[in-house]
């Protein structure tokens, strides 16, 4: 997907207009425990062309001083990370000398930059905008991101720049894997040990992948493309907050692949940042391994694997479905594993259950667990059929969808998976109203 960055200001309204062209507020509740997301960063699927939003917000300067040099990283990450450029701009406060040297910065930009004057809330408002020609800019859009005024104008001119959607060539049928993970822990080892030679540099110091890198190969006659990702790398004296930024790369990554490799480091252990990471390829519907590498610099018993299994299972309580492959890049153990594992998850990945067994599953837990009562009326489920791959994605008909509980939406979920396995899916649930 494309990415568009909201840059601006603090208190121009960053936020708001994320929230706004998202079509939900950031505050999301989730029914699957242990999601830990970070809401700068958002798939937006509610457009005829599906992009990637974010935020550069969050960041606080400690003083007026800083305000233009923080400014300037967060334009400055925007513009090497996206495709697409909103500079907010506060209608209400006006022309700032920050603004302006911003615009400077953007004005050499060989991509699209979108101007947004915002709070603009009615005609006063709107002629007291005209200042922000001051710019040199040719034209901008005056909305309103609290109310919604003037945003459908500026979401179909962004629809406009996004590229079409190339359909996949049915004629190749490669399965794309996306590494990932934080930086130096040994995403680029593992592609080179996975080859069998050299494809990437593979270096100590965090970072040194910088772009992906696409390598085409060919496993059990079966053809793949492997894509190795940046890290969450740190960017000198960019400050913490603006750090996160660089996940873009492992998201554009995400957004190619069908199943992602997620590389944790034994010696480090696990850290937020990687559960993180996890819950946007679960955002994505994106099959998933997770890969514990430098597992040979841990002193280890008995009782080493089940520990740490129980850790993963712990921490990323939202990936229970995800196989789990313990490897050293260093020595080549078990890395062999991590391709047999892959194309098992790449085939459960497109999987197709008939309608008949999937009715048989569906009527079997409705007898053992009754749903709850809605409205003084029982649930009743007609029929399920699977609707789509890539995750496995099913539609059950019910007389009301609004009356089955998160909680028995989870029971029904764990149902279908039961059988069926779906090693290392996704696996979505649609619920649709139908009158008997």
């Amino acid at each position: 997907m494309s990415v568009v960055a909201i840059v601006g200001r603090p208190n121009v309204g960053k936020s708001t207009l994320f929230n706004r062209i998202l079509g939900q507020r950031k505050a999301i509740v989730e029914d699957i425990a242990g999601v830990t997301r970070d809401r700068n960063y958002a798939a937006v699927n509610r457009f005829d062309k599906p992009f990637t939003l974010i935020d550069t917000g969050g960041f606080e300067p400690a003083s007026t001083d800083r305000m233009l040099a923080q400014m300037r990283e967060q334009s400055q990450l925007a513009i090497e990370e996206a495709d697409i450029i909103l500079f907010l701009l506060d209608g209400r406060e006006g022309l700032t000398s920050s603004d302006q040297e911003v615009a400077q910065l953007l004005r050499r930009v060989q991509k699209p930059v979108l101007y947004v004057v915002n709070k603009v809330d009615g005609p006063k408002q709107e002629d007291e905008a005209t200042e922000f020609y001051a710019l040199g800019i040719d034209h901008f859009y005056s909305v309103s991101a609290e109310h919604g005024r003037g945003i459908s104008d500026l979401t179909a001119d962004m629809q406009n720049l996004i590229p079409e959607h190339r359909g996949e060539d049915e004629e190749e049928r490669e399965i794309r894997l996306a590494v990932i993970g934080r930086p130096n822990v040994g995403k680029s080892s593992i592609v080179n040990r996975m080859l069998g030679y050299e494809r990437v540099v593979a270096n100590p110091i965090a970072g040194t992948t910088r772009d992906s890198v696409d390598t085409p190969f060919v496993y059990n006659k079966q053809k793949y493309l492997l894509i190795d990702t940046a890290g969450i790398r740190r960017r000198g004296r960019v400050s913490q907050k603006l750090e996160k930024f660089s996940i873009v790369h492992a998201l554009k990554g995400m957004d190619r692949a069908h199943v992602v490799m997620l590389v944790i480091d034994a010696e480090a252990g696990i850290i937020d940042q990687d559960i993180t990471i996890a819950g946007y390829a679960y955002d994505r519907g994106r099959a998933i391994v997770l890969v514990v590498n430098k597992w040979d610099t841990l002193e280890k018993d008995n009782s080493s694997v089940k520990n740490f299994t129980e850790e993963i299972r712990r921490k990323f309580k939202f990936l229970s479905f995800a196989p789990i492959v313990f490897v050293s890049a260093l020595t080549g153990q078990r890395v062999a594993k991590i391709m047999e594992t892959v194309a098992e998850v790449a085939y459960q990945f497109n999987r197709k259950i008939s309608t008949s067994e999937l009715n048989k599953v569906l009527q079997a837990a409705e007898e053992a667990h009754q749903p709850a009562m809605y409205h003084g009326k029982r649930v009743k489920f007609f029929y399920i059929t699977q609707t789509a791959v890539r995750p496995p994605t099913f539609t059950i008909f019910v007389n009301k969808s609004d009356g089955v509980h998160f909680s028995y939406r989870r029971y029904l979920a764990n149902k279908i998976r039961a059988p069926f396995g779906f090693t290392g899916c996704p696996i979505r649930i649609n619920y649709r109203d139908r009158e008997r």
